[in-house]
């Protein structure tokens, strides 16, 4: 019985003749890591085969079979094993047969194959480890996005998000993910993903908010070159891209409302048609959806079709905010030290408990991206093994509104709120409408309101 060796690549030889025989086994010798073992027969070769060698090289005139019925066999038992066909006939019809048919190479005998016959074992090695470093990858990913690990929690509202995520695995339908920013929308698409149906296939993300609106259409559906005025080649769409897999479209509350209906029709039609293009494509692929804002409230504004909104919803799915989390917000500060750690080759370290304390008193207005940050930040300005609680620094809550003393409406308090909010999200009246969960419209009037009272008051 051969076993291989860590690390080494075995290869098997077989040639019935003696001499042709050894002088193929010294070659592959050269490189010490190689294990090899070599036969006279095809008979004696499939006796050994279940060991799976890397590489067989083969002698096309075999006494006992043919050198294509021995490639046929070979692949029927393992098609990862790699066969490199050796014959005295230099026939380009009979090799490019045997190519099609499986094999990595053809070779010529002669007494000078050495640098031949290295070429091609170091080519079959060279693509063997990609393939292996890509399927570490893949599994690498896979196993990141495992509900336990990607997304840390055992605190009860957790708990109902990896009871709703499971629910989503085994069908295409639709999910929606809801949550304030920083509480991991696109690590809960990817984890449904990667422990889904279509975790072969690819995972591709959009972030509608980080597009300008005239670009978007281009984005999803792809545009073939000279289709408007810097189009010098053709674009392959996102919803290309994710054939087979999963298209994830974050903050998609953002989507201008007149290419709203131009979504619909794919989603309905399943099929996109590129800009400039006259043909349509046919789409393969689940949608997920992430968005920080209250979509039925947008509909209820108009901002948001009604029917796009009923095809996106799906399997809702809601992230608390981490100030709701209680103990998790420790899980994942711990989680964060070692990721933190590991990355820099360092060793871990603990909190105290002042240091605790003072992370679970915190509100988190960043949610988790923010705690990862702060613990990230612990971890370089602690001088020892314990991150104190000094170390941890955190933004200063914002002050509250002091006027009360003062004499003011309630619709004057209202604007005043409005008015700081404004100033804190730079005038985005979006995302102020958002946090306040009012109409942006309802933002638009009171300003307006203060700035005609402002008049009122300069006139008088």
């Amino acid at each position: 019985m051969i076993d291989k060796k860590n690390g080494s690549f075995l290869i098997y030889v077989v040639e019935d003749n003696e001499w042709y025989n050894k002088l193929l086994v010294h070659n592959l010798s050269l490189r010490k890591d190689f294990e090899i073992k070599s036969f006279l027969s095809a008979k004696d070769l499939l006796k050994e085969i279940h060991h799976l060698p890397d590489i067989v090289t083969v002698d096309y005139r075999l006494p006992d079979m043919l050198g294509d019925e021995l490639l046929k066999q070979i692949k029927n038992f393992n098609t990862d094993i790699e066969v490199i066909m050796i014959s005295e006939q230099d026939d380009i019809e009979v090799a490019v047969e045997l190519l099609k048919k499986g094999a990595a190479d053809y070779l010529v005998k002669s007494k000078d194959i050495k640098e031949r016959l290295l070429h091609a074992v170091n080519k079959i090695e060279t693509n063997s480890n990609l393939k292996k470093e890509l399927s570490n990858l893949k599994s690498e990913i896979q196993g990141r996005y495992e509900f336990q690990k990607s997304l840390i929690g055992n605190s009860p509202v957790m708990k109902k998000v990896f009871d709703t995520m499971s629910k989503a695995l085994n069908t295409n339908i639709s999910v929606s993910i809801t949550g304030a920013t920083g509480t991991g929308k696109e690590v809960v698409a990817k984890a449904i993903h990667y422990n889904s149906y279509c975790k072969d296939g690819p995972f591709v993300a959009l972030n509608m908010a980080a597009i300008p609106s005239e670009l978007i259409e281009s984005e999803l559906f792809g545009h073939e070159k000279g289709a408007f005025t810097g189009a010098n080649a053709k674009r392959i769409g996102k919803f290309q891209q994710a054939q087979g897999g999963t298209l994830f479209l974050d903050e998609i509350g953002e989507m201008d409302i007149n290419l709203q209906a131009k979504l619909l029709r794919v989603l309905q039609e399943k099929e996109v048609t590129p800009i400039g293009g006259n043909k349509t494509i046919k789409i393969n692929c689940r949608i997920i959806v992430a968005t920080n804002r209250d979509l039925a409230n947008e509909v209820k504004n108009k901002n948001f079709r009604e029917d796009l909104y009923y095809r996106f919803l799906g399997l809702p799915i809601h992230l608390p905010p981490l100030k709701e989390r209680g103990n998790d917000v420790i899980l994942l500060s711990d989680h964060f030290i070692n990721l933190f750690a590991k990355e820099n080759n360092l060793s871990p370290k603990e909190l105290s408990k002042e240091a605790k304390k003072k992370l679970l008193n915190y509100t988190w207005p960043g949610n988790i991206r923010e705690l990862k940050s702060v613990i990230d930040l612990a971890f370089v300005l602690s001088s020892s093994d314990i991150i104190e609680e000094g170390d941890i620094t955190l933004q200063a809550a914002p002050s509250p509104v002091d006027q009360f003393s003062e004499n003011m409406t309630l619709r004057e308090y209202n604007i005043l709120v409005v008015k700081n909010f404004m100033k804190k999200y730079n005038n985005n009246t979006k995302m102020v409408a958002d946090k306040l969960g009012i109409g942006q419209t309802t933002v638009y009037r009171m300003l307006k309101e203060d700035e005609e009272a402002k008049t009122s008051e300069e006139v008088s």
